[in-house]
């Protein structure tokens, strides 16, 4: 007997002033077919919306999982999943544009290590490291800090990240900022 392959599920991505992205997420304890599912559900969640990493929490889902793909589709070998993650060597310093996929048509420059290595389980719960430079030692860490409740708006000064914020707030009483967007359900300015 066959299996069916099955449509993965694109997820709406959970947007800036939600609680779930301000809050760690829980590691993950139980490995199984439900959490592959999940992994392929977030990794097409991530390519509909354009993007080259994806936290749980972007999807309301408060664990520890997260998954990258810098090559975007170009690359099989490319796509990254960590679980309980965390990073064991950081050097260099590199700085860049970075955005943010709950955090839509914001990008600012944000500092972050030039290398790390991380230390995470595979979705059979094993232990493996993996390293990574430019963009993706900066993907490592801004998914990571997802993981730890952390947006990137934190790695701003105080007036950019205030100044965004008030942006924010305006879109928000104005009715253009949702608690959540579908991937390809709306466009971006």
């Amino acid at each position: 007997m066959s299996k069916t392959a099955t449509k993965p599920n694109i997820f709406p991505i959970v947007l800036y002033g939600e609680p779930v992205l301000e809050t760690p997420g829980a590691p993950v304890t139980k490995f199984d077919a439900e959490l592959r599912g999940l992994v392929d559900d977030m990794f097409a969640t991530m390519y509909a919306a354009q993007g080259v990493g994806l936290a749980a929490p972007q999807v309301g889902i408060s664990k520890r999982i997260s998954v990258i793909d810098v090559s975007f589709k170009e690359d099989p070998k490319a796509r990254i999943v960590i679980i309980n993650p965390e990073i064991i060597r950081k050097e260099g310093k590199q700085v860049g544009q970075e955005g943010c996929l709950s955090i839509p048509d914001f990008r600012e420059n944000v500092t972050r290590a030039n290398s790390v290595t991380v230390r995470a389980q595979d979705v059979h719960g094993e232990w493996f490291e993996a390293s990574g430079d430019g963009l993706l030692a900066r993907a490592f860490q801004h998914e990571i800090d997802h993981l730890d409740g952390k947006l990137f708006l934190f790695h701003l000064s105080a007036l950019k990240r205030d100044l965004i914020k008030r942006k924010i707030k305006k879109l928000r009483q104005a009715g253009d900022w949702p608690p959540s967007i579908t991937p390809g359900s709306k466009t971006t300015k």
